[in-house]
């Protein structure tokens, strides 16, 4: 059963292209203790390559001790110890109680504290209020894993996140490792030793959350591990998504996330799981106002915005989906199918309406529906009237399933080398035509290595051809819902596309500064905003091309800049505080004459006068008109640090909200991906008898402005180039107008 019940810097990116998939993985640091230090760090300083903590001990230990470990009646702590003397024994491992005024637990002698234990641990259980005061007498005894159940930390504000700070460098200085707080007991459920195949492997904040995936195991998918990461004052996410994708009984990671700890881990974490062809399918809450809010009292992290979350996810090849239902069918349908042998997806039904119906949302949701060939309709009407369509989708008008033709039309379709996929929606129960068809869809998935899915429609779930003929199979996908079963298989296709071309970004990602930075950081100005000349010269330092400008100070200077420059010209007023010209009408344009640049000049300094606005001159520039407006900038996300947006520009640039989003590093792909994702696409091919941009140029901007964000780093807040003017095809791209805001 498959189912549920429910990126190079360039400096030429023209000539730039991304290698084929097969570079081994960067240097994997196994640790037992606290993070090895990574030498390999980009031109930031920031590390390139996750670590993989070695967590093997803590999820299968010699020997564990719970720390409060009590058989009182009626006490919680009491239940926790009974079930962590059950686990120990399932895994094998020595279990030693550990309480002040107690000799016995559950029959199992009891020592009187951490000192007195008779045998290194690896594992440490913390059933105590307050586990601070534990660390120091933990690391004394090389204690190398803890948890702590422990509540009243950063999920309750202020003072709780300044005792898990003190936790969080506690266990730092001890070289311990570190679940929760406010974390519980999913890390030690029972998981079932006999099922088989690839595993899910369970990461969530939220246990509860996680409760849906665990019921998995009773329709026969296979979990390997949960770890519920709680508050994540030392272990998080991107350490258990680092070691699951490393171990090989491992098919898929599944995980719900409320809020991420460090940006950059997480990257590298999805990044090691990428390299290893590992899908990572998420729930991240927060995509609301309200989420984000709830999110945060949660757990106590930062959330982080969400269309940088989201569009980070997606760079790195991380699967988002929206609830429960749809995490378990895509996780499970990942972790088991194996490769496709093609993209095309064919619909098989006995009903035309029902095939209708699913092709229409499978078509939306941008799955491949290819027209079958003449010669392979003209082979499945042998078996199928004459009087259906069998393009695809293909409708066998009902009774050929019920005979020794059903299986033949199943055979045939799967024989197609255009199919990969083979998804049959059975609605309802129509026994015994249905049972008839779900065992031909059993057996000949046993004999392909194409995908055979099927959505059994019936809310009521205990029919024996659902129950135990779909539910039997390890090779059909078995789904109960129209949409989980195209969400999923969306999820399989790109998922296997995304690997199967995939070179990790940090591979290439710039280690040296470039020769442009000293130009860069001499015209930056600690805390202060650039005018638009000075921010246009930070741009002129990293390659990018600025229009013909001079900074004048009067209208004679302005009228001999004009023939410079060339007719037509474009005057603005600039200075440091003026963010938008436009506005304010200090920006005018295709000046023809010297007597207009003369009574311009005098016009715009007299409104900058009017409105109080001290000048540090006015800027007249090369007049550029035939283009694509875009823009180019750089922000800075709380979680994930600089990132670079691209999209449509000009002065609708926040009415459109037209953009794409990136985190470095990224390679050309991306930015080219990036292009993809805009709404707005289209007008760079050129529409109305506009000739179609350069969009390499504009590829590289993107590319040059993101190497300004690595190497300036936290020195630059905010780079906004806007319009950026993207010429015809040839031509290159024109930065008109910048913004940057130092730190």
């Amino acid at each position: 059963m498959l189912g549920s019940t429910h990126g190079t810097l360039t400096t030429n990116s023209r000539h730039a292209r991304v290698a084929a998939c097969g570079r081994p993985p960067g240097p994997a640091v196994h640790v037992h203790g606290r993070s090895a230090a990574v030498e390999d760090v980009d031109v930031s300083g920031r590390p390139l390559h996750s670590t993989v903590p070695d967590l093997d001990r803590f999820f299968r230990p010699e020997s564990v001790a719970v720390i409060g470990a009590s058989d009182a009646e009626g006490r919680p702590n009491s239940g926790i110890t009974r079930q962590l003397i059950a686990w120990a024994e399932r895994v094998g491992a020595r279990l030693h109680p550990v309480h002040p005024s107690r000799p016995a637990v559950f029959g199992l002698p009891c020592v009187p504290s951490v000192a007195d234990l008779p045998e290194p641990v690896d594992l440490a259980v913390l059933l105590v209020r307050d586990p601070l005061p534990l660390v120091e007498e933990l690391a004394s005894a090389k204690v190398k894993f803890a948890v702590a159940f422990a509540s009243g930390f950063a999920e309750t504000g202020a003072e709780g996140a300044a005792a898990q700070a003190r936790l969080s460098a506690a266990v730092r200085r001890a070289g311990l490792r570190l679940l929760g707080p406010n974390t519980n007991l999913n890390a030690f459920e029972e998981f079932r030793e006999d099922l088989e195949g690839p595993a899910i492997a369970l990461i969530t904040q939220s246990g509860h959350q996680g409760r849906p995936v665990f019921t998995l195991q009773e329709l026969g998918i296979r979990l390997s591990h949960w770890a519920p990461t709680g508050n994540e004052a030392d272990l998080e996410t991107a350490d258990f998504i680092s070691y699951f994708a490393s171990r090989p009984e491992v098919g898929a990671i599944a995980m719900y996330v409320e809020g991420l700890k460090d940006g950059r881990s997480f990257l590298l974490a999805a990044d090691r799981a990428a390299r290893a062809k590992v899908p990572v399918v998420a729930v991240k809450v927060g995509r609301t106002e309200t989420g984000a809010r709830t999110a945060a009292s949660h757990t106590g992290k930062l959330t982080g915005s969400d269309t940088v979350v989201d569009a980070a996810m997606r760079q790195f090849g991380v699967i988002r989906v929206d609830g429960l239902d749809e995490l378990q069918d895509t996780a499970a349908l990942l972790a088991r199918a194996r490769p496709p042998r093609a993209e095309g997806v064919v619909v098989y039904s006995i009903s035309g309406g029902t095939g209708a119906h699913f092709s229409d949302l499978a078509t939306a949701a941008g799955l491949p529906l290819p027209t079958l060939s003449p010669e392979k309709q003209a082979e499945l009407h042998q078996w199928i009237p004459g009087d259906l369509s069998v393009a695809n989708p293909v409708d066998n008008g009902g009774h050929p399933v019920g005979d020794w033709r059903g299986r033949k039309i199943i055979d045939a379709i799967l024989a197609d080398p255009s199919v990969g996929v083979l998804i049959c929606p059975i609605t309802g129960p129509f026994p015994p035509m249905s049972d008839k068809l779900a065992q031909d869809l059993v057996d000949a998935a046993e004999h392909t290595d194409k995908l055979v899915c099927v959505v059994w429609g019936s809310p009521v779930g205990t029919e024996p051809a659902y129950r135990t003929t779909l539910l039997g199979s390890s090779r059909v996908a078995t789904f109960r819902t129209f949409a989980n079963c195209i969400t999923a298989v969306r999820a399989y296709l790109d998922h296997h596309r995304f690997t199967a071309s995939y070179r990790s970004p940090f591979d290439d990602a710039p280690r040296t500064p470039s020769p442009s930075v000293r130009k860069a950081q001499a015209l930056l100005r600690p805390g202060e905003r650039l005018s638009e000349h000075a921010a246009k010269q930070l741009l002129r330092a990293y390659g990018i091309r600025v229009p013909r400008e001079q900074l004048v100070t009067s209208a004679a200077a302005a009228v001999r800049a004009a023939g410079l420059v060339g007719y037509p010209v474009v005057m603005k007023a600039s200075a440091p505080q003026l963010a938008h010209k436009t506005e304010l009408g200090l920006v005018r344009l295709g000046l023809t004459s010297a007597s207009q640049v003369r009574d311009t000049y005098r016009d715009l300094t007299d409104i900058a006068r009017y409105e109080g606005v001290e000048l540090d001159g006015v800027l007249v520039c090369q007049m550029v008109e035939r283009g694509v407006e875009m823009v180019v900038g750089v922000t800075h996300d709380s979680l994930f640090g600089p990132t670079v947006t691209v999209g449509l520009g000009g002065v609708l640039v926040e009415v459109l909200r037209d953009t794409a989003v990136r985190v470095p590093p990224f390679g050309e792909d991306q930015a080219r991906a990036m292009l993809t994702e805009l709404r707005g696409r289209a007008l760079l091919d050129g529409v109305r008898g506009m000739p179609p941009a350069d969009v390499d140029a504009l590829v590289e901007v993107v590319l040059r402005v993101q190497r300004m964000a690595l190497e300036l780093g936290d020195d630059l807040a905010e780079l906004d180039v806007n319009p950026l003017m993207v010429l015809p095809r040839g031509q290159g791209a024109v930065a008109l107008d910048a913004l940057a805001v130092c730190r």
